[in-house]
């Protein structure tokens, strides 16, 4: 397509290449028991511990130091100094704001709106796509069997974009299951629902670049309480990851100054699709029963 002017429209940048932390998550398989050490080790105290020396990462994994160097190795480095600037690089990236990526992506070479258009279009069906290529079956199979039978109660909450898509969800799982709610905005809200926490339930937590302690603090508490934690986030990885059961990354490559939140959303589309078909007649008569009571109100 071309612009106005008549000039080849550029390709869109869309810069999101895998987190490392998402790297190293979905390597561990390839890993020995040592070298998955080293890894777990990492995701836990990421992205600190990745600036440690390697021995004394090595004795927070409790393995040798070649251990350490074999595992950077299989991730693609030639080396631990080279590992530790790719983790320079990627904590940029990982704290990168929108007045950042307004400039990196070069939004403003756009001229007119459908030029925006042309850019935009594909960076938007490449992350939707390379999120379902790149998303972890097991944590997809996980995330359905928790949000539909295992836990006794779902709490939800997103960010200052992603409360949306966080809604979105709960939403979909209201018409399903009882005994799913937004948490509440409002701390006192927030502190009379959680009271109650326990390890039969679930925080689910939308939580993407730039990070956010809210959210941060929240997970820490429900893991406290021995709650299971489901994280939704980007190819970083929010630092929740450490703490979930399950964690399901979308990409959010785009041609904007914003990141893209439609992969998030249709990730939280594909888990409501598992968790209708992981309870089936259970869901459908909740559902009918939902419609019966919105005929007798007179809401439908």
């Amino acid at each position: 397509m071309t612009s106005g002017t008549g000039s080849t429209t550029p390709p869109a940048p869309t810069s999101d290449a895998s987190g490392l932390a998402d790297q190293i998550r979905r390597r561990l398989g390839d890993c020995s028991p040592a070298e998955r050490k080293v890894g777990r080790a990492l995701l836990a105290a990421f992205p600190s511990a990745g600036f440690e020396t390697v021995a004394a990462l090595a004795a927070r994994a409790g393995v040798s130091g070649p251990t350490v160097v074999r595992f950077v190795g299989r991730l693609g480095f030639t080396g631990f100094p080279d590992f530790q600037a790719a983790l320079r690089a990627d904590l940029d990236d990982r704290s990168a704001s929108p007045l950042a990526l307004y400039e990196t992506r070069r939004v403003a070479e756009a001229t007119g709106a459908d030029e925006a258009l042309a850019r935009y279009a594909p960076a938007a069906v490449d992350s939707v796509r390379r999120t379902f290529a790149e998303m972890p079956p097991s944590d997809f199979t996980r995330t359905v069997a928790i949000l539909a039978r295992e836990a006794r109660r779902v709490h939800v909450v997103g960010g200052r974009f992603s409360r949306l898509v966080a809604m979105y969800l709960v939403q979909h799982l209201q018409q399903m299951r009882p005994r799913v709610d937004y948490l509440s905005e409002r701390p006192e809200g927030r502190s009379h629902t959680l009271t109650d926490l326990s390890a039969r339930d679930a925080l689910v937590v939308f939580d993407y670049r730039r990070y956010e302690q809210d959210s941060a603090r929240l997970a820490q508490f429900a893991a406290t309480r021995n709650a299971t934690v489901v994280l939704f986030t980007d190819a970083w990885l929010s630092p929740i990851a450490s703490l979930s059961t399950a964690v399901l990354p979308s990409s959010t490559g785009t041609a904007s100054a914003y990141d893209a939140m439609s992969p998030a959303m249709a990730l939280v589309e594909a888990v409501v699709s598992g968790v209708l078909a992981e309870l089936g007649e259970d869901a459908h008569r909740r559902m009918q029963r939902i419609e019966q009571t919105g005929t007798t109100l007179d809401i439908y």
